[in-house]
């Protein structure tokens, strides 16, 4: 008789069980009623014990943590006279195993494993390649910022000197003294360039663009290359307008918005051969609106492509700017009939009293429509 987790069950042929049994109570006895007490026990539980097990007079064998198979127990009677009795009797019983401890739940639970191992491996491969793309990006529009730089800051302001050097060269020799102040201006003009090199290098902005009002750096442009060009006696008349109350432009977008505004200024002087060339800049409750108007030649269509002409990054730059602070930015022009660009930035990304309530008062969101081509 045995007691498996305290259920008594009585031995017989193919002894099944309850599922999950752990603990295990087997009693056992030999016919010898002449003296019991000099009988001697020795069992062995097949698949536990390694080696028979002397048990003496004692008539029970315990068994723990066992696990779901197939036993056999086997005991050998004898005393201590005659010795051991070498046939052992024996018993066969089997413990099955939960649902969840069935070899075909098992083999589910390890392919299981093996997937999620997998799938961990593939996801950090991913993460990887995810990264080194970025990587791969982020060099790349280094790249495109350098370039963008170089033509916003040296690279104009060379030209602006070439303009400078062709006047006193047409100067002299009949006017020395006009071609030797022309020299001078010059001269400083290559200084402010060498400046705004280094701070392009560096990633620097220039403090005099946020310091001063939007108008005034934009005039200051117009009348700079106008009198370049009033030196060669090709100058068109330019003119800045201003509407609204003007308002503090956020820092982070002052210079952009100035740097987009002299590239157009810059193009319709060296490009559209215009005779007019006019500014409105438009404060607004809900918009900073900028248009940049002429009546040059206009713009040929190809150039007006989003890649512009190849080697050259004055539109595609401007593009660039705009988008990336949030801006619409639209040009119509057509051929003989002149240009006209438009840039609008929401109120609450331009002006900065906007961008501090947005930060610290009730959360809204400003809208833009980057519809250019």
């Amino acid at each position: 008789m045995g007691v498996a987790d305290g259920q008594t069950d009585r031995p017989g042929v193919g002894l099944r069980l309850p599922a999950g049994t752990r603990n295990l109570q087997i009693n056992y006895t030999a016919p010898d009623l002449a003296d019991p007490w000099v009988l001697q026990f020795r069992y062995k539980l097949d698949g536990v014990d390694a080696h028979w097990q002397d048990a003496g007079p004692r008539r029970t064998a315990y068994y723990t943590n066992l696990h779901p198979r197939k036993y056999e127990f086997r005991v050998m009677e004898g005393n201590t006279v005659a010795g051991l009795n070498p046939n052992a009797a024996a018993i066969d019983f089997t413990i099955p195993p939960f649902w969840y401890q069935t070899m075909w739940v098992q083999a589910l639970c390890g392919a299981g494993l093996l997937l999620l191992l997998w799938s961990l491996y593939r996801l950090r491969m991913r993460q990887m390649e995810r990264q080194f793309t970025l990587a791969q990006g982020t060099r790349v529009d280094e790249r495109i910022r350098i370039a963008r730089e170089l033509h916003d800051t040296l690279l104009q302001s060379f030209h602006g000197l070439l303009f400078r050097f062709q006047a006193a060269r047409n100067m002299l020799p009949q006017k020395t003294e006009a071609a030797i102040q022309v020299l001078d201006a010059a001269i400083l003009a290559t200084e402010q360039a060498i400046a705004e090199g280094r701070d392009a290098i560096h990633d620097l902005r220039p403090e005099s663009a946020v310091q001063h009002d939007l108008s005034d750096l934009l005039t200051a442009v117009g009348q700079e290359l106008s009198d370049a060009q009033e030196v060669n006696g090709r100058s068109p008349a330019f003119r800045l307008i201003v509407e609204g109350q003007p308002q503090k432009l956020s820092p982070l977008l002052h210079d952009e918005i100035y740097r987009i505004g002299r590239e157009v200024i810059r193009n319709a002087f060296r490009h559209a051969a215009a005779g007019h060339i006019e500014v409105e800049i438009l404060y607004d409750g809900h918009k900073l609106r900028l248009r940049f108007r002429d009546d040059g030649k206009g713009i040929a269509p190809e150039n007006l492509a989003a890649s512009g002409r190849p080697g050259h990054w004055g539109l595609p730059g401007i593009r660039e700017r705009a988008e990336r602070i949030g801006s619409s930015l639209k040009f119509w022009s057509e051929a003989g009939a002149g240009t006209e660009v438009e840039l609008t930035i929401p109120a609450a990304l331009a002006y900065e009293k906007q961008r501090d309530r947005r930060r610290f008062g009730p959360s809204h969101r400003g809208g833009c429509n980057g519809g250019y081509s």
